[in-house]
């Protein structure tokens, strides 16, 4: 599995279109979500795209995402957020800066507004998760 960091040092390298390029990409390998749980609930709200996020409690009481997206890019943004917190304890999930974390790959100056607008919505339903569950 690709990590954060691995991203951040080739997405640096890369042009315009590799960069979409490999977002793409990153979307293709989310895990499958099932189409049952893309519901209005789960819907992420702000966003330009429909994107979905089903959070899940694995036995350790680690949190594991779900989601989705129709559009390519949205869901290769999707995995890159999710790349910062998935498998990961409540409290760590709370004590991480995810948009720290994303700065590295500069997305608003790279994609347009439409594409961005929806970054904080997400971030703050996994946070709004990882409390819950705290």
């Amino acid at each position: 599995m690709t990590t954060l960091a691995d991203l951040t040092d080739e997405y640096g390298f890369l042009d315009a279109d590799d960069r979409y390029r490999l977002l793409i990409d990153l979307g293709r390998d989310l895990e499958p979500m099932p189409e049952a749980l893309k519901t209005d609930a789960t819907l992420v709200r702000g966003c330009s795209a429909s994107v979905w996020v089903y959070p899940t409690v694995r036995d350790d009481g680690r949190l594991h995402f779900l989601a989705d997206s129709n559009a390519a890019i949205t869901k290769g943004i999707i995995a890159l957020v999710l790349l910062t917190v998935q498998d990961q304890t409540p409290a760590a999930i709370l004590a991480t800066d995810i948009e720290g974390a994303l700065a590295p790959f500069d997305l608003r100056n790279q994609l347009s507004s439409n594409r961005t607008q929806g970054i904080p919505n997400m971030i703050a339903l996994i946070r709004e998760t990882a409390l819950r569950y705290a």
